[in-house]
């Protein structure tokens, strides 16, 4: 395999482990969530009704593949969303219809 398909098959699996988080429904309201407001999984289990371990399984998917990321301020962790990552994700499917 040369180096260019090495990269395909690289944004190939980026694409599809994000597909692969954002395909649940709950980890899908997570983002859209977290696109609106840098909170804790307290506040977000609150605003889904799930339980706080619940929602800290979603969250640990959404951080493995670099959607969110958490930031520690006090005794709580805020998470937000990594932007970059989602514009990858944006960047990716472009890619993909203008072939």
């Amino acid at each position: 395999m040369d180096t260019e398909e090495n990269t395909l098959c690289e944004k190939n699996r980026f694409l599809v482990d994000s597909f692969k988080a954002l395909g649940d429904e709950t980890r899908f309201s997570i983002l859209c969530i977290l696109i609106q407001h840098n909170i804790c999984a307290k506040s977000i289990a609150c605003r889904l009704k799930l339980s706080e371990s619940a929602v800290s399984q979603h969250l640990k998917i959404l951080r493995e593949c670099g959607l969110i990321s958490g930031e520690k301020r006090g005794y709580w962790v805020h998470y937000k969303v990594n932007v970059p990552e989602i514009n990858r994700i944006i960047n990716g499917l472009n890619s993909l219809v203008q072939k």
